[in-house]
C-alpha cells in the first residue's frame, strides 16, 4: 500500500484489479477545503485513457512492476521476439501488446518492457529513433526546406511526411509517439 504522496509520472496502479499507468499528475492545494491529487491514467491492457482524482494522503494500491531492457530480435508472424539484455534470455511478446511501436521496431534496437508476475504488460521505445527513407517522390527543381510536405516510407514500412527536399536514403530522426518527422541525421 502507498499513499498519493508516491504517485509519480510512470507508476503503475492496481484499481479495482485492473493496472493503469499514470500519464500525468498534478497536487493541487485549494486556498479553501482539502489538497488533492488530479491524475491521468492509462489502462495499460486497453489504452482508454481516463482523469482521476485522489484525496491527498489517500491509501492507493501500485502494482510490481519491472522495467527491463530487452533487446528486438525479429517477427514472428503476429509476435515479436525480444532478448533480455542481462540474462539472454528470449521472451515472445503479441503484436497486441507491441501496438503502435512496431512502427519503429529495427532489428538489435533496445527496448524498455514493463512485466509483471512474467507477463509483459507494454513496450516503451526511445523518445525518438533514426531510420532511412526506403521510398519517396523526387523533389521537384525549386523546392525549398520551408515549402510543403510529402510522404515518404521508412525501412520500418512505415509512412511518415518530410520536406519536399529528403530523397531516398537519408537518415531521418521519428518522434516514436507521434510518428513526426524531427530532422534529418548526418
Amino acid at each position: 500500500m502507498a499513499s498519493t504522496n508516491d504517485i509519480k509520472n510512470g507508476t503503475v496502479l492496481d484499481i479495482d484489479g485492473q493496472l493503469w499507468n499514470v500519464i500525468e499528475f498534478q497536487h493541487v492545494k485549494p486556498g479553501k477545503g482539502g489538497a488533492f491529487v488530479r491524475t491521468k491514467i492509462k489502462n495499460v491492457r486497453t489504452g482508454k485513457l481516463v482523469d482521476r482524482t485522489f484525496n491527498a494522503g489517500a491509501k492507493i494500491e501500485t502494482a510490481n512492476v519491472d522495467r527491463r531492457d530487452f533487446q528486438y530480435l525479429y517477427r514472428d508472424g503476429e509476435d515479436f521476439v525480444f532478448m533480455d539484455t542481462s540474462d539472454y534470455d528470449q521472451i515472445t511478446i503479441p503484436g497486441t501488446i507491441v501496438g503502435d511501436a512496431a512502427n519503429f521496431l529495427l532489428e538489435q534496437q533496445t527496448a524498455t518492457i514493463a512485466l509483471t508476475d512474467g507477463e509483459p504488460l507494454y513496450v516503451e521505445l526511445p523518445a525518438s529513433v533514426v531510420l532511412e527513407i526506403t521510398y519517396t517522390e523526387p523533389g521537384l527543381q525549386g523546392d525549398r526546406s520551408t515549402g510543403g510536405t510529402k510522404p515518404a516510407t521508412v525501412e520500418t514500412g512505415y509512412q511518415i511526411n518530410v520536406p519536399l527536399f529528403l530523397e531516398i536514403g537519408t537518415k531521418v530522426k521519428v518522434d516514436t509517439r507521434t510518428g513526426d518527422y524531427l530532422g534529418r541525421v548526418n
